[in-house]
């Protein structure tokens, strides 16, 4: 072949191996289940959850795509995995802290709930086996008031030690209780950094102690000590909560007037509202002491 026309002909085939090339690259799509990354703080940690949501497009899910009575992988694609940074109980079942699979058998009056040791597991429940299982616990699924069309994990009702997972989809949702206990956790770090004199955080000890219902005479030895940090109203309306508890109804009335004039000064309208509230509940409980 002559060299001009072997020229030619390699030329071709080398643009065709590349256009052909350009051809097999992947088309970037949209997932039909798209992947979710939920993070809440809790306790003095988080939990983190990691699923993919697929939607319910009008088909009957619980009972006919999800079928009863058989392990299900709580989601789409790779496992649905839940991390703990801290220990925590789940329904009252200890949990050290880690990353866990979630599946679930969906029943019409009870659902059972599992962690997963075995990450690798994925969408092969047929595969499942519960020497893997870390626990399973029993849960009543409850009725939702609208329909939820893309399956939802959710963390609600979250406070310092108690929330409630939420998994959800159609008009189904299953709650599933976690707790953490940190109170004798927080308990000795208050002790040990109330040691401490010249910085000492006596506003958030006298905090945690009124919120978690501890000695309130302690909890009003801190909080005055915290005004003399720092005449904050927020710190003066803390005080006024604090002699609520102790039934010292004008020292909190007196109190909350002050946190009152301090809130309005630096235009803070949520406390001057907090504040009318409780001059409200101290005035009516001494009316009421006096009958």
């Amino acid at each position: 072949m002559h060299t001009s026309l072997r020229s030619i002909v390699l030329g071709t085939a080398l643009s065709l191996g590349t256009a052909a090339a350009a051809l097999a690259q992947p088309i970037k799509m949209p997932a039909p289940s798209p992947a979710q990354t939920l993070k809440q703080a809790f306790g003095l940690g988080e939990i983190t959850i990691d699923y993919s949501r697929p939607l319910a497009r009008g088909r009957v899910i619980f009972g006919d795509l999800v079928p009863y009575d058989h392990v299900w992988r709580t989601g789409a694609n790779a496992t649905t995995k839940i991390t703990f940074s801290d220990d925590v109980s789940f329904e009252g079942v200890p949990v050290k802290a880690g990353t866990y699979g979630l599946y679930t058998i969906p029943g019409r009056d009870s659902w059972r709930v599992m962690l997963y040791k075995d990450l690798s597991l994925g969408g092969n429940v047929a595969s499942y086996n519960t020497d893997n299982e870390l626990l399973r616990v029993k849960v009543e699924p409850k009725a939702n008031g609208h329909m939820v069309q893309s399956f939802t994990i959710n963390l609600d009702q979250v406070d310092a030690s108690t929330a409630t997972l939420q998994i959800m989809w159609e008009r189904t949702i299953v709650p599933v209780k976690i707790t953490t206990n940190i109170d004798e956790r927080i308990m000795k770090n208050i002790a040990s950094v109330m040691k401490v004199e010249d910085s000492r955080p006596y506003f958030q000890a006298a905090n945690y102690y009124y919120s978690n219902n501890k000695d309130m005479n302690q909890a009003l030895a801190w909080v005055n000590k915290a005004i003399e940090q720092n005449n904050a109203f927020y710190v003066v309306h803390l005080k006024a909560k604090i002699l609520m508890k102790l039934k010292d109804y004008k020292g909190a009335l007196a109190a909350a007037e002050e946190s009152k004039g301090l809130a309005r000064a630096a235009k803070s309208e949520d406390y001057i509202h907090l504040n009318e509230k409780l001059i409200a509940q101290a005035e009516a409980a001494q009316r009421n002491r006096r009958r």
